[in-house]
């Protein structure tokens, strides 16, 4: 399944985890390690369990098998999008308005190419974040990606 068939079949995919309870943030289909990977990223505020991905693989898997979408051999995979995951939808940028995030450039902005900052809101064009306490306007186009911030102490 190439990535255009994915694109096409998205809504019925959503629309399965949404019965389910949940929300679905992505879908990719993937060669890793010799296999083809079909991938959900699934979120609900509460957090993600893994009984939540078992209950959610168990009736896509039973889906799949009835619309028979991929020819060829693949594994099924369910879970919550990790931590360092970049940030690729609006609703994921949405999911994350008042938490630190990590963004990556491709050119220097600042002498910097990467920025620590708070999601304040975003547009088509831009994001804003606040800074140290200066709410800044960055385009979408300058930015290479965004992600969670990880924090060690």
């Amino acid at each position: 399944m190439k990535q255009s068939l994915v694109k096409t079949w998205r809504p019925r995919f959503d629309e399965v985890v949404k019965e389910v309870g949940y929300e679905l943030l992505d879908v990719e289909f993937v060669h890793e390690q010799g296999d083809n990977i079909l991938r959900f990223f699934i979120y609900h505020p509460d957090g993600i369990t893994v009984d939540d991905c078992e209950a959610v693989s168990n009736v896509l898997s039973s889906k799949l098998d009835e619309w028979d979408p991929i020819d060829q051999h693949y594994l099924l995979e369910v879970s919550s999008p990790d931590l360092s995951r970049p940030l690729k939808t609006d609703r994921q940028l949405e999911i994350n308005f008042g938490k630190k995030v990590e963004i990556g450039f491709y050119k220097k902005e600042n002498g910097s190419k990467q920025l620590v900052a708070t999601l304040i809101n975003f547009d088509d064009e831009a994001i804003v974040v606040n800074d140290k306490e200066n709410e800044r306007r960055l385009l979408r186009a300058d930015i290479s990606q965004i992600r969670p911030y990880i924090a060690f102490n």
